[in-house]
């Protein structure tokens, strides 16, 4: 098992979610940005596990990526969401480290943070990586 794929698993994320049409403007980041005003994308928290089998070493990761938005209602963040989804649920990425075998949804979360005044979408999604 190695945690060595994840600095390459994420700049294919990141590359993907800034190539993908739907998010143009969208800003993306992997740390909250100084400032966190209006909408923007937010890479987040990471698990791995070993996913090694007889075949070779392998890890499972399983990453947050997050939609943040101080606008009025959830319309917005939830287009941005589904656009991610859309482009990350089964991409074939090219990683600089390792091999991506599968990348698939699991879930999301929706909610109000700060008293209400922004609202936050949590998607999850599981990466399998030969390494």
């Amino acid at each position: 098992m190695s945690y060595g794929a994840a600095a390459a698993l994420q700049a294919a994320v990141f590359q993907a979610l800034s190539d993908a049409p739907a998010l143009a403007g969208v800003a993306i980041h992997d740390a909250v940005p100084p400032s966190p005003a209006g909408t923007f994308v937010l890479l987040g928290p990471e698990e791995v596990r070993d996913a090694s089998d007889q075949t070779g070493p392998g890890a499972e990761h399983v990453l947050a990526v997050s939609v943040i938005s101080d606008g009025t209602g959830f319309l917005a963040a939830k287009t941005i969401a589904g656009a991610i989804s859309d482009t990350l649920a089964g991409a074939v990425l090219a990683l600089a480290r390792g091999r991506l075998v599968n990348l698939t949804f699991q879930r999301a979360t929706a909610r109000r943070i700060d008293e209400g005044a922004v609202r936050r979408i949590d998607l999850t999604f599981r990466a399998r990586i030969e390494l």
